[in-house]
């Protein structure tokens, strides 16, 4: 396998993980999982480190929340990324902290709610993406996020709003394909094919040397809303996507995401085996001189 591809470490297969360490490239765990100061859960993401590196993918910064980044939170986040000496740090571009009412205490909702994308909430995420990064003193991962409704006041595009966030703030993009495609089939898109080219396009309108990792799941299509839920293999129009992605980025660490419904551990390798294919693949066709466009750094 190369050295781009990972699963997520979750406890339903910790044991066998670690009794016998498969041949991946990294693992990468919910970083609120592990905030806890020892124990059993901390010895066994120490057991993981031992053998790959390890991503730390949060789900609680609420980077684009107004009233900014709990403190406590981000203090955690910070002793946790140096004790395992983290590849890579990331979360998404969401909000989920705010006050009940005016001047009243803030709370969490425990979701990762949608942006507006305009340029008060991008100078927000801005402002916040940095003060993470100044307290980790590192650069992170903001992630565009899967959003089941838009906002009215919307006035930039998704993928400009990600360029932007990433100039300003020196961040890096956490491309998950699978929230592409389950957006496009939200947004109406017609089929599969319609739903894969609008995610192509996406890729195609973002910085290519922003994008520090990419992110695969499967998705559950309930008829009138298609949920992203990570609950099974890769669907046709990620992986369709993904190429793409890879055509124009080249490589990147790759991430199978699989949270739900969890399967046998041979089933959640089979897939990360599938995306080194791909990513090898895409390896062989570049050196037989296909064309590449717009290829950003490793």
């Amino acid at each position: 396998m190369t050295r781009h591809v990972g699963i997520g470490l979750r406890q339903p297969h910790y044991e066998a993980l670690l009794a016998a360490p498969p041949a991946l490239d990294f693992v990468e765990v919910h970083s609120e999982n592990f905030y806890a100061d020892g124990g059993a859960v901390i010895g066994v993401l120490e057991a993981a480190r031992a053998h790959w590196p390890v991503s730390l993918h949060g789900v609680g910064l609420a980077l684009g929340s107004a009233v900014g980044v709990d403190a406590e939170h981000l203090r955690r986040l910070v002793a946790l990324a140096r004790r395992i000496d983290a590849v890579r740090v990331s979360d998404h571009a969401s909000c989920a902290r705010a006050p009940r009412r005016g001047g009243g205490a803030v709370i969490h909702g425990s979701d990762l709610l949608p942006l507006a994308y305009t340029p008060a909430a991008l100078d927000i995420l801005v402002a916040n993406v940095q003060h993470v990064q100044e307290a980790l003193g590192r650069t992170i991962l903001v992630e565009n996020i899967s959003a089941y409704l838009h906002w009215g006041d919307d006035d930039i595009a998704e993928p400009a709003f990600f360029n932007e966030l990433t100039r300003r703030s020196g961040c890096g993009l956490l491309l998950d394909v699978n929230n592409l495609v389950v957006n496009a089939l939200n947004d109406g898109a017609g089929d599969d094919d319609e739903a894969a080219a609008r995610a192509c396009a996406w890729v195609d309108a973002i910085d290519a040397a922003s994008v520090g990792e990419i992110h695969l799941a499967g998705y559950q299509d309930c008829g009138d809303i298609v949920i992203d839920d990570h609950g099974s293999r890769v669907h046709d129009p990620v992986w369709r996507v993904y190429r793409h992605a890879l055509r124009r980025l080249g490589p990147r660490p790759t991430l199978i995401e699989w949270d739900t419904a969890l399967p046998a551990l041979d089933v959640l390798l089979g897939e990360a085996a599938r995306a080194a294919a791909e990513i090898a693949a895409e390896a062989a066709s570049a050196q037989e001189g296909a064309p590449r466009t717009g290829r950003g750094r490793e």
